[in-house]
């Protein structure tokens, strides 16, 4: 089992991505992602996506946000790979020559048309919304097969202050923890969240008229 975090740096309508196209032997070759790396030892998912965007980039974040976590079942080497997944605005420094590929900061119209992985495009949709969500995305020889996701409704952000002998993660502030509870929308299943395309209801399956892409209905 790994665990590794996925972060997107944006700003100003455009999203800092990583051509991976320099390491050899890169499960990734070839594709475009956003940053981040498996967590160390004793690290929480926030300190190593503040450290990963640092080592990769060259900028130092504050408040990296969790927007979901996603499983990937026998990803690599047979292994399961549990990702928690980032978005950050707030940062500063300036962008290194990355020893993980090449840089780029890419506007957000343009994300889906670069040569991504198929599930990265699902999910990608999905930091639209301000719903946490827990997917998982099935791949069998680099090509995806099934996914399914849980989506969730923020109930109350509370404030939370630190106790007594608490220590701050630094150099971020983090956020109190938010609570959440699963939440369905009709929505979820009016599209496909592959193509955008138009969809039919079979037996409790959201079938995509354009592209033809099946998953499972969103629906309790």
């Amino acid at each position: 089992m790994k665990l590794a975090t996925l972060c997107y740096v944006r700003e100003k309508g455009k999203t800092l991505m990583l051509h991976r196209i320099k390491k050899q032997n890169d499960m990734h070759a070839g594709k475009w992602n956003g940053l981040g790396g498996k967590l160390e030892s004793g690290e929480t998912p926030e300190e190593c996506a503040i450290r990963e965007v640092r080592e990769e980039s060259g900028l130092l974040v504050e408040e990296p946000r969790m927007r979901g976590v996603l499983t990937f079942p026998a990803f690599s080497n047979e292994e399961d790979w549990y990702v928690f997944l980032f978005t950050m605005h707030r940062f500063s420094g300036q962008l290194i020559d990355s020893p993980e590929g090449d840089l780029a900061w890419i506007h957000d119209s343009q994300l889906l048309k670069l040569n991504l992985w198929e599930g990265d495009r699902i999910f990608l949709r999905w930091l639209n919304d301000e719903r946490f969500f827990s997917a998982k995305f099935v791949y069998e020889e680099g090509e995806l097969r099934d996914h399914d996701v849980v989506f969730y409704e923020a109930q109350a952000a509370g404030s939370q202050t630190a106790e007594a002998g608490e220590t701050a993660v630094q150099p971020a502030t983090l956020r109190a923890p938010t609570r959440f509870q699963p939440v369905y929308r009709t929505e979820d299943d009016q599209i496909c969240w592959l193509c955008n395309g138009p969809v039919l209801k079979r037996h409790c399956k959201i079938v995509c008229t354009a592209c033809g892409f099946t998953r499972d209905c969103s629906d309790p």
